[in-house]
């Protein structure tokens, strides 16, 4: 299922597909795994390191942040996930992870500064962040590097994939936010 994430990601990049909305061919990936992983959540708790190995766990992990059609997956999955943490069988950069990704389809403020977006003024940035003056150390206790390392980076895959700031950030803002309606974000 991670292949065909990956693959699917790479041939939308190619055709330049990738970020002008959610592809209908990605929704149709995306709405498989999420019925599939919500069998395995089912049958086997969270797929952590000790059920499917580090590997393994990487890709069901991935698979949930991709799950954004699915708001009560992601949501009943976040538990099990934060278990999992505790636990040692998930990696704490992941939680921190899909906690930003369901609070700001949610609407609120992330903890991490993990989610990026354009901005106003053209620049790839984090979204809204909570306390902005403490995300470095959350962040550091997470696992993840720092915000400004993050940001650089990130916007430097932004331009290597060809990805560029909308042409009416005002109007994207609106469909971003007809979009979490219509799923149930919001």
């Amino acid at each position: 299922m991670r292949r065909a994430d990956a693959e699917l990601r790479a041939e939308l990049v190619q055709e330049g597909a990738l970020f002008g909305g959610y592809s209908e061919r990605m929704a149709a990936v995306h709405q498989a795994h999420n019925a599939r992983l919500r069998e395995i959540l089912e049958e086997y708790g969270w797929p952590g390191r000790r059920l499917v190995g580090e590997d393994g766990a990487a890709a069901a992990w991935l698979l949930l942040q991709h799950a954004v059609l699915d708001p009560d997956l992601m949501r009943t999955a976040l538990v099990r996930v934060e278990q999992a943490t505790f636990t040692g069988d998930c990696e704490a950069k992941h939680l921190a992870l899909l906690i930003d990704r369901i609070r700001t389809l949610e609407g609120r403020l992330q903890l991490y500064g993990t989610q990026h977006d354009w901005d106003a003024t053209g620049q790839l940035s984090p979204l809204p962040i909570e306390a902005p003056e403490g995300v470095d150390e959350r962040r550091r206790r997470m696992g993840l590097e720092s915000l400004a390392e993050n940001t650089s980076r990130l916007r430097a895959q932004a331009v290597a994939e060809g990805e560029h700031p909308p042409t009416d950030y005002h109007e994207r803002q609106r469909d971003i936010e007809r979009w979490a309606q219509s799923v149930g974000w919001r």
